[in-house]
């Protein structure tokens, strides 16, 4: 019995690594201030209620095959491996905006791994799901709702849409520019495009999700309140589609209430606060380009944000920090996981080339935020 619990814990920990070292901080920093009603006000209710949202509603899109309808539809265009790559490579780039890069990753890149076996272009799955992650994390950093880290700071911040799009514009186009061109350095070769079975939901159903969704648009630029939105998003799934309500990631939900209780504690412990905000202050986008590197972007940007008010720094130095190591961005670990399943003699191969990728995007990358500055 004992054995079994421990096992359970034990793929508890490895499935959400994440969540779990959080809650271990939280629990460890309630040493320095007890479990009280205060806690409550650690915790930032606006971007869970976001958040949840725009998971919920992506979900309903996903499981509708909106997105994989949308990514046949572009392919049908294509008669080369340079414009199927481009096509697979851009299509997470500009759908992770709206949707996220966890969810651009879940749904192109086995849609990808579809599409070049059928085309017979085997060789070319390293290259592309390496440059699908890369895109999506990149131009995921373009707008609030392209990844969590994001919506938690653009709330947090009290910015504009616009002016989140514009601190991050310079980047994503740079980070366009570099991505078309590792993909068109690659042999182009005449081909029969081919297209992945789906089966996109009725109409009424798209019309759902579109309503939602332009509720959580509504919210994002403050016209309706989060809390509110989510209350409508959760009692209508109840009733419509409780499936979707079933595969929202409160695994992400409860790890941003951890960091927030763990923030909130330790903020209160004068020495450390100082010690946080002498390493932050002046090199804030470095810090959490490194610390992204160690403990992914989203924990990142949540540890650091009660150390410093340097928002934009924060949203640089987090965004870029998702380049580098295969844990810098979580989403990472959904491309490898699915090179790993379906192609296990590619996964060294894949390791090397997303390493050398990574890497010579983050040094370019931090080098032009340090130009900027």
């Amino acid at each position: 019995m004992k054995s079994n619990f421990a096992k359970k814990i034990t793929a508890f920990f490895k499935k959400e690594t994440v969540l779990s070292v959080a809650a271990v901080l939280a629990g460890v920093s309630m040493i320095f201030n007890p479990p009280s009603a205060e806690y409550a006000g650690y915790i930032d209710w606006n971007t869970l209620a976001m958040l949840f949202s725009l998971m919920a509603v992506m979900k309903g899109f996903q499981n509708a095959g909106v997105f994989v309808w949308l990514g046949n539809s572009l392919l049908s265009r294509t008669n080369t491996t340079r414009k199927v790559m481009l096509a697979l490579v851009f299509l997470p780039f500009f759908f992770s905006m709206v949707i996220t890069n966890d969810v651009s990753l879940i749904t192109f890149v086995p849609f990808a791994l579809v599409v070049l076996k059928m085309a017979g272009q085997e060789r070319l799955i390293v290259p592309v799901v390496v440059l699908q992650t890369v895109a999506a994390n990149l131009g995921s950093m373009m707008t609030p709702m392209g990844n969590p880290q994001n919506l938690y700071l653009y709330t947090q911040s009290g910015m504009s849409f616009g002016a989140l799009v514009m601190l991050m514009l310079p980047y994503g186009a740079l980070s366009a520019m570099c991505i078309a061109l590792l993909t068109v350095r690659h042999k182009s070769e005449r081909v029969t495009a081919a297209k992945v079975d789906v089966v996109l939901a009725p109409a009424k159903t798209l019309a759902v999700y579109g309503a939602g969704f332009a509720l959580c648009l509504l919210a994002l630029f403050d016209v309706l309140p989060p809390l509110a939105l989510a209350a409508v998003v959760a009692a209508f799934l109840c009733f419509y589609d409780r499936k979707v309500l079933a595969q929202v990631d409160y695994a992400l939900l409860g790890t941003f209430v951890a960091f927030f209780i763990f923030i909130g504690n330790l903020g209160g412990v004068g020495w450390f606060r100082d010690f946080i905000a002498s390493i932050l202050e002046g090199r804030v986008v470095l810090v959490s380009a490194l610390a992204s590197q160690v403990i992914s972007n989203v924990p990142a940007a949540l540890l650091l944000s009660g150390f410093t008010q340097d928002w934009n720094g924060l949203l640089i130095g987090t965004n870029i920090g998702g380049l580098g190591t295969l844990i810098a961005s979580m989403a990472s670990l959904i491309s490898y996981k699915q090179v790993a399943r379906s192609c296990p003699q590619s996964k060294k191969a894949y390791f090397v080339q997303f390493t050398l990728v990574n890497a010579a995007m983050l040094v370019l990358l931090l080098a032009v935020s340090f130009a900027l500055a």
